[in-house]
């Protein structure tokens, strides 16, 4: 692998599709099946992880490490982990005991392909390999920065971040939830992760404060803006678009951005936030322009 991940004249699609494909190749190897009846509950991890699917997750990893030059296998070794963990979760919000899903990017929900069981115990297994993976060598050479990095993706998929909004948007099916509580859901269920990837390229060079509040505020407004639109294709798209079963929010009785704001002021919400995303990043000038072309593709993606 060479030093330098992307061309300087990468375009944004371009940019995204390799991250995807040398993320996925990353995942491959971390995900080798090994003989003995245990090999049941890795195909499944691998059918989970390796998934068709845009990894805009490692693609924010990859693009914000590339601010500060940070070499290409630590930060694909972070893209990695953050898909993992970002699968994890796909699989148990899959799962008959939360969303009762049966298709997924466009194929079969894991528990439907294995079993509710084995479905479980593959979410278990990516997110803890996650984990393993932040903390080899191979991530950093620093082990202060790797223990950082274990702590920030812990602090992300935990209690206080994606677990805790899953938690939230199940008890929003029994209680009605005003847009400031929505708005904390969707910070720590999806949002969380998303700052995770976009600050990850900061921790790993060990940058100021200053450039990772950036980010971080970056990541923020992106997080949201990504939900409102997922609300709007849940409304607006179809299963062929996107991958999985759409209207599930409205037929579960759950408040979102669009149904307490309206379909126009969602889609003029999300446009705002866009809008102050990438005003965050002007402290990084033109070497955050795939960053720049990541939040446009946010608010107007179908899938």
């Amino acid at each position: 692998m060479t030093e330098t991940l992307w061309s300087e004249a990468i375009s944004f699609p371009d940019a995204l599709n390799e991250a995807a494909r040398l993320t996925d190749a990353l995942l491959e190897r971390h995900l080798l099946t090994p003989p003995g009846l245990e090999a049941r509950v890795v195909q499944a991890m691998r059918y989970a992880a390796l998934s068709p699917g845009k990894r805009l997750r490692p693609f924010l990893v990859l693009a914000a490490s590339r601010l500060f030059a940070v070499a290409p296998r630590s930060a694909l070794q972070v893209a990695a982990a953050v898909e993992m963990v970002h699968a994890y979760s796909l699989v148990h919000d899959d799962l008959p005991a939360m969303d009762n899903s049966d298709l997924r990017r466009g194929r079969p929900t894991c528990h439907r392909i294995f079993d509710e069981a084995t479905a479980v115990l593959a979410g278990d297994g990516l997110l803890t390999m996650a984990f393993g993976v932040l903390s080899q060598p191979d991530t950093h050479g620093d082990p202060a920065v790797r223990c950082e990095l274990v702590s920030a993706l812990a602090a992300a998929a935990g209690a206080a971040g994606m677990v805790g909004g899953q938690m939230i948007d199940l008890l929003a099916e029994r209680q009605t939830l005003d847009i400031g509580a929505i708005t904390r859901l969707q910070r720590l269920k999806t949002g969380a992760l998303i700052a995770f990837s976009c600050e990850s390229g900061a921790i790993l060079a060990k940058a100021s404060t200053e450039l990772r509040l950036a980010l971080k505020g970056y990541a923020h407004d992106l997080g949201l803006a990504f939900q409102i639109a997922d609300d709007l294709l849940d409304v607006e798209g179809s299963a062929a678009e996107t991958g999985k079963p759409v209207g599930s929010d409205a037929a579960a009785g759950k408040a979102t951005f669009v149904s307490i704001l309206g379909a126009a002021r969602a889609r003029a919400q999300a446009e705002h936030l866009i809008r102050q995303a990438v005003a965050h990043l002007d402290l990084f000038e033109q070497r955050a322009d795939l960053l720049r072309e990541a939040a446009r593709f946010v608010v107007t993606r179908r899938s």
